[in-house]
């Protein structure tokens, strides 16, 4: 289920009266960017006249694929093409006005079309300008090309999702390190907005793909190599043998971290006395003994139902949740509850379906998302709101120095 609605103006929001302006492409810029809009700020994406390689990625309508409008929901859509020095003309423009610049460049790409940050912060002097790189604004290898796959690689993740019998290593299949990379910058842009407010002064905010993914993974995946003096012994692996537990028709996740979780999980599959096992008794026995404790148990949730053995970990005080098919996390009753999904009417697109930002401020009544832009679709509007005459744009879409939506390709 979802709630169903129109695109609304008027934004709201604690970032409300903010603009940013949105050079990135692909995923990780896009998404910090979105995440900005979600919370209020007016967001420009600045597009080349081809358009972000998102666009055609996966299930789409014509040049709007699900992926491009999942993480560019909210934002007007420009497109310039920046080597044209009257492109480049409307995006210093466009800058001079802006709060916040968000770009994912390789280095130097920037600077060469003369929108680096010295030349925009001496320009806009309040400017907070996030740039998102791969591995590193210098160093080995800060110009190589980077995608989620070779972080999640380089980082650990890739041997640390190793399959359960070959050992040959895994990637998963989802952009984690884009997405994680999004979160980890929309926060930092967020406290340089506030640090602004107490001096004045903008920020250079630089963030790794390779730096988000590591210090994402420190506090579990990586806790053997956090002791460098007299090291303990090494622990299994962070919820080793954690894996769905069959139900006679489906699965169930669940973790028991505390003693009291694991009593009440044997007490509701039938074997209290396996709490008092010396094997399972404490939390790094489990870790140790977790397949034969796995071996015991598992059985006893084969044979009831799915809701059956919900019911039952539930009314003991077990954490414990479904594990729902992607078609089926709409219609969750918690999901619906929660009223994270909108339907938005999106034009000719028909509707589509959108989360809504995951967090909430004071009680405020849920903001459905907004839909995506068109290639170029605000191209007009947006040149009229910083003073362009109409001869003027008509002379840079004849040009090809602006594109907007209909136009050439």
């Amino acid at each position: 289920m979802a709630q169903e609605h129109a695109a609304k103006a008027g934004a709201t929001g604690p970032l409300a009266g903010l603009k940013v302006i949105d050079f990135s492409a692909v995923l990780s810029g896009p998404l910090a960017a979105a995440m900005l809009a979600e919370q209020g700020a007016q967001v420009i994406k600045v597009e080349t006249p081809d358009g972000d390689t998102t666009r055609l990625i996966g299930p789409g309508k014509g040049r709007m694929s699900a992926m491009f409008i999942a993480s560019n929901r909210g934002k007007q859509c420009i497109a310039l093409d920046l080597k044209q020095a009257a492109a480049r003309d409307v995006a210093l423009a466009l800058v001079r006005e802006a709060d916040v610049l968000v770009e994912n460049m390789r280095p130097g790409a920037m600077d060469r079309l003369g929108l680096g940050y010295a030349a925009t912060s001496a320009l806009n002097p309040r400017l907070v300008y996030l740039t998102i790189n791969g591995n590193g604004p210098d160093g080995p290898d800060a110009g190589a090309r980077v995608y989620d796959g070779v972080v999640q690689a380089r980082s650990g993740f890739c041997a640390m999702n190793a399959h359960p019998q070959s050992g040959e290593p895994m990637l998963l299949p989802s952009a984690v390190f884009d997405k994680i990379t999004a979160l980890t910058a929309a926060q930092a842009v967020s406290s340089a907005l506030y640090a602004r407010e107490r001096d004045g002064r903008g920020r250079h905010v630089q963030v790794a793909m390779l730096d988000a993914a590591i210090a994402f993974q420190w506090p579990d995946a990586m806790y053997n190599h956090v002791f460098l003096d007299d090291a303990p012994p090494a622990s299994p692996e962070f919820l080793v043998g954690q894996v769905p537990w069959k139900t006679r028709d489906g699965h169930v996740a669940t973790n028991t971290a505390q003693q009291s979780e694991f009593n009440a999980l044997c007490k509701a599959l039938g074997r209290p006395e396996m709490a008092q096992d010396p094997r399972f008794s404490t939390t790094p026995g489990r870790q140790r003994h977790g397949n034969e404790m796995r071996a015991l148990l598992s059985p006893l949730a084969a044979a009831l139902t799915t809701d059956e053995v919900l019911a039952r970990f539930f009314e003991a005080g077990v954490p414990v949740g479904r594990v729902n098919r992607r078609d089926e996390v709409a219609g969750d009753p918690q999901v619906v509850h929660n009223r994270l999904l909108h339907a938005v009417r999106h034009g000719d697109l028909g509707r589509v379906r959108l989360a809504r930002g995951a967090a909430r401020f004071g009680g405020a009544p849920d903001a459905a998302p907004q839909p995506a832009g068109q290639l170029g679709e605000h191209t007009r509007q947006l040149l009229q709101s910083l003073g362009y005459a109409d001869a003027a744009i008509d002379a840079l879409l004849a040009s090809g120095a602006a594109v907007q939506f209909g136009g050439p390709v």
